[in-house]
């Protein structure tokens, strides 16, 4: 796993959010991004937080058949 640059990066499905910090969990130090949602949210409105396992966040999905990255960085 590659550290993670902080900065903006765009969802998969076309969201784009802010990468705010990264996270250590208090009991198994496992590493979580902490983001921002740059666009309106329908659930919780533009500019809500967000934490995301920092694997998952990193991690590639599948889309018609081809693996891309689930959030690429962009500036």
């Amino acid at each position: 796993m590659t550290e993670l640059k902080i900065g903006i990066y765009k969802h998969y499905k076309g969201g784009e959010v802010k990468v705010l910090h990264i996270a250590s969990h208090s009991e198994t130090l496992d590493k979580y991004v902490v983001y921002e949602a740059l666009y309106e949210c329908r659930t919780h409105g533009k500019g809500s937080i967000w934490v995301r396992p920092l694997s998952m966040f990193q991690e590639n999905v599948k889309v018609d058949g081809k693996e891309i990255p689930r959030f690429k960085f962009i500036k």
